[in-house]
């Protein structure tokens, strides 16, 4: 919770957001790849904005009006836990610290960030560290 609230925090405006945060299996997160990504692979962790663009808050990317609500919803994440162990064992880290980092990770893409090329990647990564940093994980 100290993480994602941390995430959320470092980009927000002032205005409370709020996220849904799933731990799941592998199964589970291997057929969300699929099914909306194209990617018939285990990941490590997805994120689904609750909206295409976050330009007009009250307004979904349907076209329906939001009621107005105390705080914004901003999407879901979705973690591997199995995926999250593999990759801490393998780094050689502590499985929170893995798990902290792919919750940042998630957070960041639902607040727009990407690492489609060079440029969103390093700044993308130096935010996750930053975030990291300020909950005392690395």
């Amino acid at each position: 919770r100290e993480v994602t609230e941390q995430a959320l925090e470092s980009q927000g405006d002032g205005k409370p957001m709020r996220i849904s945060l799933v731990i799941a299996d592998d199964e589970t997160v291997h057929g969300l790849n699929r099914d909306y990504r194209g990617l018939d692979e285990i990941t490590d962790v997805l994120a689904f904005p609750l909206w295409e663009s976050r330009d007009n808050e009250a307004q979904g990317s349907d076209g329906f009006v939001l009621p107005s609500e105390e705080t914004t919803p901003v999407g879901e994440i979705v973690v591997s836990y199995p995926q999250a162990a593999r990759q801490a064992r393998d780094g050689k880290k502590l499985l929170r610290a893995e798990m902290a980092l792919l919750i940042v990770h998630g957070v960041l893409h639902l607040l727009g960030y990407d690492h489609a090329d060079a440029q969103q990647e390093s700044h993308m990564w130096a935010r996750q560290d930053q975030v990291l940093e300020k909950v005392s994980i690395r």
